[in-house]
């Protein structure tokens, strides 16, 4: 298959999975916006797998200095194809504190993440904001939109959460969408990736941790205990949100 495809491929399962993923991703480019004025940023997609965020960075500002970190070799070998030489994307696991070591520079406006963090533990995901705060140039941004309930609508939450599971359920049922398993089964079956799938199941023999999904709440704690001197949600979509924090 095309290597663009598999970018196109990626996308629509995703966006199967969650449905307004592109309203988040404008969330956070609207606030990136607001940090340079409009004008081109330098920005690190986290744990950025294929680089969607990264592809729509250059899209929205042209001439942006891009930077996608992840660790997936089948995910980075799509975000190499996509993004054809137009981003710098680099190979590097966040459990290891000296992740920052591969980076090509420092000194950010932005730094942004989405859907990925659930995977590390609480501890290791503090000190990842502190972390990535020296990374930011004084006022740049972090932004983490992930699965963040709202602790004040706990029975609610479960509510939407049983909703959203069953409409997917049906869109994989009806063959309109790709799930998670069946995405990751053409990967292995392709003729491009079969081998980085290989390489992928030595990185992840048991496959990812389990999620650890905190309220908003937890991870502003989190951002503020990291030194971000502002700090709070710019978006939430049912039991998702966004958290920013300005360094």
């Amino acid at each position: 298959m095309n290597p663009y495809i598999w970018q196109e491929s990626w996308d629509r399962q995703q966006s199967a999975f969650m449905p307004d993923r592109e309203h988040r991703f404008d969330a956070m480019l609207t606030a990136v916006g607001a940090v340079t004025g409009g004008a081109p940023p330098r920005l690190l997609d986290l744990a950025g797998g294929t680089g969607s965020i990264g592809l729509r960075t250059l899209a929205r500002f042209p001439g942006a200095r891009v930077t996608v970190l992840d660790q997936d070799p089948v995910l980075l070998a799509i975000a190499e194809a996509s993004l054809a030489g137009r981003a710098t994307v680099v190979d590097a696991d966040l459990s290891d504190p000296g992740w920052r070591a591969k980076l090509p520079h420092d000194g950010f406006d932005a730094v942004l993440t989405a859907t990925a963090l659930h995977w590390l533990p609480a501890e290791r995901t503090s000190a990842l904001y502190a972390e990535i705060r020296e990374l930011l140039r004084p006022d740049g941004i972090f932004v983490n939109a992930d699965h963040m309930p709202d602790e004040n609508l706990p029975d609610f939450s479960r509510r939407l959460r049983d909703q959203a599971r069953s409409e997917r359920n049906a869109r994989y049922a009806s063959g309109a969408a790709t799930s998670w398993e069946d995405w990751w089964a053409r990967v292995a079956a392709d003729e491009w990736l079969a081998v980085k799938a290989v390489e992928r199941q030595r990185i992840y023999p048991t496959g990812h941790a389990a999620e650890w999904n905190p309220p908003a709440s937890w991870h502003l704690d989190a951002l503020r205990a990291g030194g971000y001197r502002e700090v709070g949600v710019i978006w939430r979509g049912g039991t998702d949100a966004a958290v920013l924090g300005v360094r």
